[in-house]
């Protein structure tokens, strides 16, 4: 899993800078929009719950929150937003999965093949790398002290899969709570109920296997390419398998 934790840390310290030009606030509208169209009540589709509360803890409008919700349900008419997901490998190997949310596959499908390309990547197809990844529901916990064992048994009691610990570089640390994708609405309902502060909560996709990264020119190359695919606003979420030390990524 530390391809994973490594990228969404990246991703989260990202966050600032993406929401400062404006970018975040596009990935965040299109998520809603996409998990609206299965119905725009939050409080029927937890989806939507979701996607609701990744955007107000990013400090996206309320205003822009409801226009996206009325986007996804089609109360503004115009091209509806359909979900892809974009398969491909990266310097290295690495695989990498690509979810995104477009009303123009025509546009999107070629700015993603260029991301790959231009970075020594390449696009897949269909299938070929998604095998390599396993379908779950993520929630990210302050740990504030708390026990780690004593936690665990807690998370696993409210239907957990599994439970990991991180550290954040402020030194503060996380518990990070994997879920079957159907048991995230339930273990996040129960873990919120006990107060405990819920910072994050998602579906993603976790790497069976990772692929070790040494080299720095060949880790350079990947986090250009994954800068390039998550710097394209129809580009909602990415997912990789890289394990490269902390001293590469500092550098």
């Amino acid at each position: 899993m530390s391809g994973h934790s490594k990228w969404s840390t990246i991703k989260r310290q990202k966050g600032a800078k993406d929401a400062a030009r404006g970018a975040l606030f596009t990935k965040l509208g299109n998520n809603i929009a996409i998990a609206a169209r299965s119905g725009a009540d939050p409080d029927m589709n937890f989806s939507l719950r979701l996607a609701i509360d990744k955007a107000k803890a990013s400090n996206m409008p309320m205003a822009n929150i409801q226009r996206s919700i009325d986007r996804g349900s089609g109360k503004l008419g115009g091209e509806q937003i359909q979900e892809v997901m974009y398969e491909g490998y990266g310097p290295g190997g690495v695989a990498v999965l690509v979810e995104v949310a477009t009303d123009n596959t025509n546009r999107t499908l070629p700015e993603v093949k260029l991301a790959f390309s231009k970075h020594g990547g390449s696009i897949a197809e269909k299938g070929s790398v998604a095998f390599q990844f396993s379908h779950k529901g993520m929630i990210r916990i302050k740990a504030n002290g708390a026990d780690f064992d004593d936690f665990m048994m807690q998370a696993l009691e409210a239907g957990a899969d599994d439970v990991q610990e991180e550290q954040d570089d402020d030194g503060s640390k996380d518990f990070v709570v994997y879920t079957d994708p159907k048991e995230l609405a339930k273990v996040r309902d129960t873990l919120k109920e006990a107060s405990l502060e819920i910072t994050e909560a998602e579906l993603t996709y976790l790497p069976s296997n990772t692929v070790e990264i040494n080299d720095a020119a060949t880790a350079g190359k990947i986090m250009r390419m994954m800068d390039a695919l998550e710097g394209n606003d129809d580009v909602t979420n990415t997912h990789v398998n890289f394990d490269i030390p902390e001293e590469l990524l500092e550098a």
